[in-house]
């Protein structure tokens, strides 16, 4: 069976984030080359987003759901390798499906303390109505040219989230 590049990210994805693959807890698998110890997924924190968003652009119903912009006017990311400032000009462009989750869709532009650039973008869902407990998971990918944060153009990350008062928050943690 042949999984395309996002087929493998949306399950890698979702393995670690339903508790299917935790550290410790041993992972089925059929690959004779692996063993049970290297089919643990393991995360380390990446780093923490925040994101400052200008009124929302209610485009409205269409053929795949409701579709709203978030555009991003600022923010701050922090981590213990990496930290900067948001820039202005991203969006997060959603669509709620028939059955109330929303897929996320953001794009922005990070500015680190050091003045490189990085390209982040995710793919997520959201669910508020999860059994009373918002479901908000994202799989964040990134694109730098700067030499010291090349590391990020080859690593998987997966993120979860949360909306407070001062706008999301998302905990974005690097698969190991």
């Amino acid at each position: 069976m042949d999984l395309s590049r996002r087929q493998f990210l949306e399950a890698a994805g979702i393995a670690v984030l339903s508790g299917c693959a935790q550290p410790g807890v041993p992972a089925k698998t059929t690959l004779n080359s692996f063993s049970e110890k290297d089919s643990r997924v393991q995360t380390q924190a990446l780093f923490n987003l925040r994101l400052s968003t200008a009124p929302v652009q209610a485009i409205g119903a269409g053929p795949h759901g409701t579709r709203v912009t978030f555009p991003i006017t600022g923010g701050s990311f922090e981590g213990a390798r990496l930290r900067g400032k948001v820039l202005p000009g991203g969006d997060d462009w959603t669509i709620q499906r028939g059955d109330g989750v929303i897929e996320l869709d953001l794009r922005v532009t990070l500015e680190t303390d050091d003045g490189a650039h990085i390209y982040m973008t995710f793919e997520g869902i959201r669910d508020d109505g999860a059994a009373g407990v918002p479901y908000f998971r994202t799989l964040p990918r990134f694109e730098t040219a700067a030499p010291q944060y090349a590391y990020l153009n080859k690593l998987l990350a997966v993120g979860r989230g949360v909306i407070n008062p001062e706008g999301p928050l998302h905990v974005i943690e690097e698969i190991l």
